[in-house]
């Protein structure tokens, strides 16, 4: 099935470069292997399968191992395949993604923590263009292994 619904890149183009902006300025300082790490788990999440196909080959292309991309759906149980610092942006990425209860005092001290604010700043920049980018995916059927690079 081709996709029918609109193109966001070209029919809302300032918000679409503005989007890619943002995620540019999210990124920056993170380390790579931790942003696709919060952009899978978002994805998952949020049953954006557009969005996790493109990060999991990313990460792949970038030597994530098989193995810890397997163990990111089940990183509480599985959690020794993970630095404390990807445990505390994976459980922030689940408090921020979920947000309808709340972001735990827990959670978000954890991550301060972890990250300190200035950084914490941009994990959660990045936790919110994940989320974005995963919903007008959504909302506009893309199709997982299709025009990937080309959209962003």
């Amino acid at each position: 099935m081709t996709n029918s619904r609109l193109n966001f890149a070209k029919t809302a183009p300032k918000a679409f470069k503005a989007l890619i902006g943002f995620d540019a300025a999210a990124r920056a300082g993170l380390d790579p292997a931790l942003v696709e790490l919060v952009q899978i788990r978002a994805s998952q999440l949020n049953r954006c399968a557009y969005c996790l196909h493109m990060h999991t080959s990313d990460a792949r292309k970038a030597g994530e191992s098989e193995e810890r991309l397997h163990m990111i759906a089940v990183w509480h149980e599985a959690g020794h395949f993970f630095s404390e610092k990807e445990r505390a942006a994976l459980a922030l990425t689940e408090a921020v993604t979920l947000v309808h209860g709340g972001v735990p005092d827990d959670v978000y001290t954890r991550a301060l923590g972890q990250f300190g604010e200035e950084e914490l700043g941009q994990l959660l920049a990045l936790i919110s263009t994940i989320n974005t980018w995963n919903r007008i995916a959504i909302a506009t059927a893309k199709v997982p292994g299709t025009d990937e690079r080309a959209a962003r």
